[in-house]
Protein backbone atom coordinates (compact mmCIF):
# COMPACT_ATOMS: atom_id res chain seq x y z
CA UNK A 1 0.00 0.00 0.00
CA UNK A 2 1.27 3.65 -1.20
CA UNK A 3 0.09 6.56 1.48
CA UNK A 4 -1.33 9.60 -0.07
CA UNK A 5 -2.19 12.80 0.72
CA UNK A 6 -4.36 15.46 -1.30
CA UNK A 7 -2.05 17.05 -3.20
CA UNK A 8 -5.28 19.55 -5.15
CA UNK A 9 -8.91 19.45 -6.37
CA UNK A 10 -8.92 20.87 -10.21
CA UNK A 11 -11.61 21.61 -12.40
CA UNK A 12 -11.74 20.65 -15.76
CA UNK A 13 -12.06 23.58 -17.86
CA UNK A 14 -13.41 21.71 -20.77
CA UNK A 15 -16.33 20.13 -18.58
CA UNK A 16 -16.30 21.15 -15.21
CA UNK A 17 -15.69 17.98 -13.82
CA UNK A 18 -13.72 18.02 -11.22
CA UNK A 19 -10.74 15.50 -10.60
CA UNK A 20 -9.03 15.30 -7.05
CA UNK A 21 -5.36 14.64 -7.64
CA UNK A 22 -3.83 12.61 -4.92
CA UNK A 23 0.13 12.73 -3.99
CA UNK A 24 2.77 9.76 -3.00
CA UNK A 25 4.22 11.00 0.29
CA UNK A 26 7.54 8.97 -0.78
CA UNK A 27 7.54 10.12 -4.61
CA UNK A 28 6.66 12.26 -7.30
CA UNK A 29 3.72 9.99 -8.64
CA UNK A 30 0.24 11.52 -9.04
CA UNK A 31 -2.83 9.99 -8.41
CA UNK A 32 -5.55 11.80 -10.19
CA UNK A 33 -9.83 10.71 -9.67
CA UNK A 34 -12.58 12.47 -11.74
CA UNK A 35 -14.92 13.07 -8.90
CA UNK A 36 -18.52 14.28 -8.79
CA UNK A 37 -18.86 18.36 -8.07
CA UNK A 38 -20.49 17.59 -4.73
CA UNK A 39 -17.51 15.57 -3.27
CA UNK A 40 -15.11 17.96 -4.92
CA UNK A 41 -16.98 20.58 -2.74
CA UNK A 42 -17.58 18.53 0.47
CA UNK A 43 -13.41 17.58 0.25
CA UNK A 44 -12.69 21.34 -0.47
CA UNK A 45 -14.91 22.24 2.45
CA UNK A 46 -13.24 20.61 5.33
CA UNK A 47 -9.87 20.96 3.73
CA UNK A 48 -10.53 24.88 3.79
CA UNK A 49 -11.91 24.54 7.51
CA UNK A 50 -14.87 26.17 6.32
CA UNK A 51 -18.28 26.64 8.99
CA UNK A 52 -21.30 24.89 7.86
CA UNK A 53 -25.01 25.80 9.67
CA UNK A 54 -26.10 22.13 9.23
CA UNK A 55 -24.29 18.66 8.89
CA UNK A 56 -23.14 17.87 5.26
CA UNK A 57 -23.44 14.23 4.27
CA UNK A 58 -20.00 13.27 4.91
CA UNK A 59 -20.65 14.88 8.62
CA UNK A 60 -23.53 12.89 9.08
CA UNK A 61 -21.61 9.77 7.99
CA UNK A 62 -18.47 10.87 10.92
CA UNK A 63 -21.24 11.21 13.34
CA UNK A 64 -22.93 7.94 12.70
CA UNK A 65 -20.00 5.81 12.34
CA UNK A 66 -19.10 7.41 15.96
CA UNK A 67 -22.29 7.08 17.71
CA UNK A 68 -22.45 3.08 16.71
CA UNK A 69 -18.79 2.85 18.36
CA UNK A 70 -16.77 2.74 15.29
CA UNK A 71 -13.94 4.54 14.73
CA UNK A 72 -12.65 4.65 11.01
CA UNK A 73 -8.34 3.99 10.80
CA UNK A 74 -7.87 4.30 6.74
CA UNK A 75 -9.49 4.88 3.77
CA UNK A 76 -7.74 2.36 0.66
CA UNK A 77 -8.11 2.92 -3.13
CA UNK A 78 -8.36 -0.59 -3.21
CA UNK A 79 -9.03 -1.52 -7.19
CA UNK A 80 -9.40 -0.06 -10.28
CA UNK A 81 -12.34 -1.56 -12.84
CA UNK A 82 -12.79 -0.58 -16.59
CA UNK A 83 -11.30 2.82 -14.86
CA UNK A 84 -13.48 2.76 -12.35
CA UNK A 85 -11.76 3.07 -9.12
CA UNK A 86 -12.82 1.61 -5.71
CA UNK A 87 -12.02 2.38 -2.52
CA UNK A 88 -13.17 0.79 0.84
CA UNK A 89 -13.60 2.39 4.50
CA UNK A 90 -11.47 0.49 7.21
CA UNK A 91 -13.19 0.73 10.57
CA UNK A 92 -12.47 -0.68 14.08
CA UNK A 93 -15.08 -1.15 16.44
CA UNK A 94 -14.46 -3.54 19.77
CA UNK A 95 -11.15 -4.88 18.59
CA UNK A 96 -12.81 -5.97 15.23
CA UNK A 97 -11.75 -4.57 11.66
CA UNK A 98 -14.41 -3.73 9.01
CA UNK A 99 -14.28 -2.44 5.75
CA UNK A 100 -17.23 -1.23 3.90
CA UNK A 101 -17.24 -0.63 -0.02
CA UNK A 102 -17.34 3.29 -0.87
CA UNK A 103 -17.00 5.27 -3.96
CA UNK A 104 -13.31 6.87 -3.79
CA UNK A 105 -14.34 10.25 -3.40
CA UNK A 106 -17.05 9.42 -0.31
CA UNK A 107 -13.86 7.69 0.92
CA UNK A 108 -12.05 10.89 0.73
CA UNK A 109 -14.21 13.26 1.80
CA UNK A 110 -15.00 10.76 5.14
CA UNK A 111 -10.83 10.98 5.76
CA UNK A 112 -10.31 14.49 5.43
CA UNK A 113 -13.16 14.57 8.42
CA UNK A 114 -12.06 11.74 11.20
CA UNK A 115 -7.95 13.01 9.65
CA UNK A 116 -6.95 9.29 8.69
CA UNK A 117 -4.77 8.38 5.99
CA UNK A 118 -4.89 7.81 2.55
CA UNK A 119 -3.88 4.24 0.68
CA UNK A 120 -3.73 3.42 -2.35
CA UNK A 121 -2.98 -0.56 -3.28
CA UNK A 122 0.01 -0.87 -5.73
CA UNK A 123 -1.18 -2.13 -8.73
CA UNK A 124 -3.56 0.72 -8.67
CA UNK A 125 -0.36 3.19 -8.64
CA UNK A 126 1.03 0.69 -11.48
CA UNK A 127 -1.86 1.22 -13.62
CA UNK A 128 -3.25 5.11 -13.29
CA UNK A 129 -0.46 7.09 -11.53
CA UNK A 130 1.34 9.73 -13.53
CA UNK A 131 4.92 11.06 -12.62
CA UNK A 132 5.60 14.33 -13.99
CA UNK A 133 8.57 14.92 -16.31
CA UNK A 134 11.58 16.23 -14.77
CA UNK A 135 12.78 19.33 -15.42
CA UNK A 136 15.83 19.88 -17.53
CA UNK A 137 17.64 22.84 -16.37
CA UNK A 138 19.89 24.54 -19.20
CA UNK A 139 20.43 22.09 -21.76
CA UNK A 140 17.73 19.89 -23.82
CA UNK A 141 18.20 16.56 -24.70
CA UNK A 142 19.18 15.27 -28.19
CA UNK A 143 15.88 14.03 -28.20
CA UNK A 144 14.31 17.74 -27.91
CA UNK A 145 16.79 19.15 -30.22
CA UNK A 146 15.85 16.43 -33.00
CA UNK A 147 11.92 17.24 -32.46
CA UNK A 148 12.54 21.05 -32.49
CA UNK A 149 15.29 21.37 -35.43
CA UNK A 150 11.92 21.82 -38.17
CA UNK A 151 11.12 24.77 -36.48
CA UNK A 152 14.36 26.17 -36.02
CA UNK A 153 14.56 25.62 -39.81
CA UNK A 154 11.11 27.34 -40.24
CA UNK A 155 12.06 30.12 -38.69
CA UNK A 156 15.93 30.52 -40.09
CA UNK A 157 14.21 30.54 -43.18
CA UNK A 158 12.02 33.24 -42.71
CA UNK A 159 12.15 36.41 -44.00
CA UNK A 160 10.90 39.86 -42.19
CA UNK A 161 10.84 41.86 -45.49
CA UNK A 162 7.88 40.09 -46.42
CA UNK A 163 6.07 41.54 -43.71
CA UNK A 164 4.91 44.52 -44.95
CA UNK A 165 5.22 47.85 -43.16
CA UNK A 166 8.11 49.77 -42.99
CA UNK A 167 10.92 48.69 -44.31
CA UNK A 168 14.15 49.10 -41.54
CA UNK A 169 16.65 50.72 -42.28
CA UNK A 170 19.63 49.07 -43.49
CA UNK A 171 22.51 48.32 -41.05
CA UNK A 172 25.97 50.57 -41.71
CA UNK A 173 29.19 48.86 -42.86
Amino acid sequence: MVEMVIDSIRVSLMSQHRVVVLKDIDSDRYLPIWIGTCEADAITVELQEVTVARPLTHDLLKSAISELGAAVTRILISDLKNEVFFARIVMERNGKTMEIDSRPSDAIALAVRVRVPIYVEESVMEKAAVTPEEEMEGEGTPEDETRLSAFSDFVDSLNLDDLGGETPPPEEP
